[in-house]
């Protein structure tokens, strides 16, 4: 007997079956993104060089793994932002406006939240913080 397209789609189909059906079975093991931005933006100053003063406008949204965690975020903005402003507010002119230094800034950022919100909370709530407008002057 020889073996069909058809044939083999099917006896494939029927191997990954039990695969597929196990992974909607559980959708509390698939974590559900949920961003929240901070607003308004966030807009701090840093030193340039010569002592003068620079301008960061940043809008940070923050992304945690489970909806239900949306509540404790939005409780924690005023934190979490004064975390950040205080982040900032001691970065060199090179680092602020440089790639690298920008991803250094943001999980600086990203951990000192964290931090924090396990002080408050004592869970870890924040997956992701992420920069979604970096203008700086």
């Amino acid at each position: 007997m020889k073996p069909t397209i058809l044939g083999i789609t099917l006896f494939f189909a029927a191997l990954l079956a039990p695969i597929y059906a196990s992974a909607e079975e559980s959708p509390a093991a698939t974590p559900q993104y949920t961003y929240y931005t901070l607003a308004p933006d966030i807009t701090t100053n840093y030193f340039t060089q010569g002592k003068r003063i620079g301008y960061l406008r940043l809008q940070v949204d923050l992304m945690v793994a489970d909806p239900e965690l949306i509540k404790d975020v939005e409780h924690h903005a005023p934190l979490i932002r004064d975390a950040i402003i205080s982040i900032i507010g001691h970065q060199p002119e090179a680092k602020i406006k440089s790639l690298a230094g920008r991803e250094s800034i943001r999980q600086a950022c990203l951990n000192k939240a964290n931090e924090l919100l396990i002080a408050e909370t004592n869970r870890k709530i924040l997956t992701e913080l992420l920069f979604t407008k970096y203008l700086y002057q």
